[in-house]
C-alpha cells in the first residue's frame, strides 16, 4: 500500500486532499500539533474505509518533522507522497509583529517544508519516485502588508517548487505547488476542488509535468 503523509492537516484543505488520496486507496499518515483535531478527521476518513494513522508534530521544529518522517518511514516503509500544508496565519504587519514571532511564524511556514522536503527528497530520489505536494497562496503573487510573515512563507514555498522542480524531475521526483488565490472555507467546494489539483498534480504524466496550479485557474 503506498503512504500519503499530510503535514499540518487540518479541517480544509488538507483533510479535503488527504480524503483524495484515501479514495485512491492510500494509507493516510495525519500529522499537525493537535492531536485532538487529527482524531477527528481520522475517524471521518476511517468512516469511508480509508487506512489513516495520526502522529502529532510540531511543523515549526525540523528536529519534529524530521522525527516524524523516520518514524513513518520506520513503520510504514517509504512515503510516495508528501503533502506540506502548514501554515501560521498571523494578523499583523511589519510594525505590529515582533520579530521572535516573525520567525516562529517562518520557521512553520517555510522552514517545515524545507526539513521535510531534506528528511523525503534524497531517499525519493534514490528510488526513482515520488511527490512533494505544498499548499502555496495567493500572497506569494500578492504580497500583503497586513499579513507579512504568510506573504512571505508563501512566497518561499513558491520558490521551493519552481526551484527545484527541474532538478527533481530528473530524478523523477515531482515537486509542485497549488497556489491557492482567495480564502477558503472547510467543507465548502473550494476545498475539494483545491484537493482534485493536488491529485491531479500527482498523476501527471512525468511529460506533462508542472510545477504549479493556480486555484481558481
Amino acid at each position: 500500500m503506498k503512504t500519503f503523509l499530510s503535514i499540518g492537516t487540518g479541517s480544509g484543505i488538507g483533510y479535503e486532499t488527504a480524503a483524495r488520496f484515501a479514495k485512491e486507496g492510500y494509507r493516510v499518515i495525519l500529522a499537525a500539533r493537535n492531536a485532538d483535531k487529527l482524531n477527528i478527521l481520522a475517524e471521518r476518513l476511517k468512516a469511508m474505509g480509508a487506512d489513516v494513522k495520526t502522529i502529532a508534530v510540531d511543523a515549526g521544529s525540523p528536529t519534529s518533522v524530521v522525527a516524524l518522517i523516520n518514524g513513518v518511514e520506520s513503520s510504514f516503509g517509504a512515503v510516495d507522497v508528501l503533502h506540506y500544508n502548514a501554515a501560521a496565519i498571523r494578523q499583523a504587519t511589519v510594525e505590529g509583529q515582533s520579530l521572535d514571532s516573525f520567525n516562529s511564524d517562518l520557521a512553520v511556514n517555510i522552514g517545515g517544508a524545507l526539513a521535510a522536503i531534506h528528511g523525503l527528497k534524497p531517499a525519493m530520489e534514490a528510488r526513482g519516485s515520488g511527490t512533494i505536494l505544498l499548499t502555496g497562496g495567493g500572497f506569494a503573487l500578492y504580497p500583503n502588508p497586513d499579513y507579512l510573515s504568510l506573504s512571505i512563507g508563501k512566497a518561499g514555498l513558491r520558490a521551493l517548487a519552481l526551484g527545484l522542480f527541474e532538478s527533481a524531475k530528473e530524478k523523477n521526483v515531482h515537486i509542485a505547488t497549488v497556489t491557492v488565490c482567495k480564502f477558503v472555507s472547510p467543507e465548502t467546494e473550494d476545498t475539494q476542488k483545491i484537493a482534485e489539483c493536488f491529485w491531479q498534480l500527482h498523476a501527471q504524466h512525468q511529460v506533462d509535468w508542472t510545477a504549479e496550479i493556480t486555484y481558481p485557474g
